[in-house]
């Protein structure tokens, strides 16, 4: 499990830079908190920092459960897939919002193996 944890802390080191990077944005445009709106592009480091959390409550107990259940290798690798599409998802999201699609896509992929192979796994 090694392996695995590694690729779990990887993501939430992964996760503290987006946050970084979103308080720098906040402060870069002058938005004062509790604003969450304001510059454009304060706006969308906010929704990648939002959108990761929403895909962290799926991605950390899948990983886990694809470890235990199917193979902790295969989890590691699919992990390591994960916080790069997510890496891809923040930088091309911040770019242009419309060029998001192929890092949501990875995400969104390594994710639902590693959910639908844990349910597999688990019968």
């Amino acid at each position: 499990m090694g392996f695995v944890s590694f690729v779990a802390a990887l993501a939430l080191v992964e996760y503290l830079i987006i946050t970084l990077l979103t308080g720098r944005a906040r402060d870069t445009y002058k938005v004062e908190a509790p604003a969450t709106t304001g510059h454009p592009i304060f706006e969308r480091w906010l929704r990648v920092q939002q959108n990761s959390v929403e895909q962290l409550i799926v991605f950390f107990p899948a990983l886990f459960l694809f470890a235990g259940q199917a193979s902790t290798r295969l989890a590691g690798w699919l992990g390591l897939l994960f916080i790069v599409g997510r890496a891809m998802y923040a930088r091309s999201y911040v770019a242009d919002p419309k060029s998001r699609g192929t890092g949501f896509a990875i995400g969104f992929v390594a994710n639902s193996i590693l959910v639908i192979g844990a349910l597999i796994a688990s019968l």
